[in-house]
């Protein structure tokens, strides 16, 4: 039994370690995806034929002025997400709980010591890997090794947790990437269709071959980027994570849905001016605690509810 724990333990960790090295490898492949998108839209399609005048000017603007504008925003939020901690537990960090009991008797880890399992008091637990207090909402990720404030999930295309401080970011890079994906899609299906028939076509073997192969990758991450932005504007609406929808899966009421629209703001702020860039006001900074990650507004009838 020993031996077969200790296997598993082992397996884990290579798994762990060859997520962080391939995190990189997945950087390279975004921009090499970006590159490839880049040379066949703007170089090979709608460049050339900018300054021909009449109709072809006006579809080259038509398709160039977008593109660049939310490849701009795409590749702002994903280096947001990829250089943005998500968020960890300060070193000094109490619950409140801890307040009543003053500075001379401080309260640690091992006061509380197999709490994580008493659904009578889920307000205050201990992660039995860093063996610190953790804040609400707060889960360990393996690959980083440490406990990320707000965790959805560990994401290797950013190589970085997608966490309290950089998941506003994560979802406007979601966004950008569908409507630049979608619009790449629309502008080379000419081209695309082109591809199959039987006239002559402009352009060298190798231009024909990188507009054949940027369409048909756009087309894959426009319909798969779909399905992820579709989850995540859900999971947006009930204000929970990928970790808590699957951990609460049985629950009927979640204590920190307080409605769609204060939801929203717990993950994008109240300034409309900053919802659709990857920042925040200082004002929403300043006074919404819920965007540094460690407390959050919740139903106070629902507040001995925890997964």
């Amino acid at each position: 039994m020993y031996r077969s724990g200790t296997v598993m333990a082992w397996n884990v960790f290579r798994f762990c370690t060859a997520l962080r090295g391939l995190g990189s490898i997945m950087i390279l492949l975004v921009l090499g995806v970006v590159g490839v998108t880049y040379y066949a839209v703007v170089l090979t399609t709608y460049g050339p034929t900018l300054f021909d005048g009449g109709l072809d000017t006006l579809t080259s603007l038509a398709v160039l002025l977008p593109f660049h504008g939310l490849l701009a925003m795409l590749l702002w939020s994903y280096f947001s997400v990829v250089f943005t901690d998500p968020g960890c537990v300060p070193p000094n960090w109490r619950p409140d709980v801890d307040e009543e009991r003053g500075e001379n008797d401080p309260l640690t880890a091992s006061d509380f010591s197999g709490v994580q399992t008493d659904q009578s008091n889920t307000k205050v637990r201990v992660c039995r890997k860093c063996n610190q207090l953790k804040p609400p909402r707060c889960h360990h990720c393996s690959v980083c090794g440490r406990c990320v404030l707000k965790m959805d999930h560990h994401c290797v295309w950013v190589v970085n947790c997608v966490g309290a401080l950089n998941y506003k970011h994560f979802l406007l890079f979601l966004f950008y990437t569908f409507l630049e994906t979608t619009l790449v899609t629309i502008s080379l299906l000419p081209q695309f269709i082109a591809f199959f028939s039987d006239g002559e076509i402009p352009g060298t073997p190798s231009s024909l071959a990188t507009t054949f192969l940027a369409f048909v990758l756009n087309l894959a991450f426009a319909l798969s980027v779909m399905g992820f932005l579709i989850m995540h504007i859900s999971l947006v609406a009930a204000n929970t994570t990928t970790i808590e929808a699957y951990e609460k899966k049985t629950s009927p009421k979640w204590r920190f849905d307080l409605g769609k629209k204060k939801n929203f703001e717990q993950v994008f702020g109240t300034d409309k001016k900053y919802w659709f860039v990857p920042a925040y006001a200082e004002e929403d900074i300043r006074r919404m605690p819920e965007l540094q990650g460690l407390d959050y507004p919740s139903k106070p009838d629902l507040d001995a509810q925890e997964f």
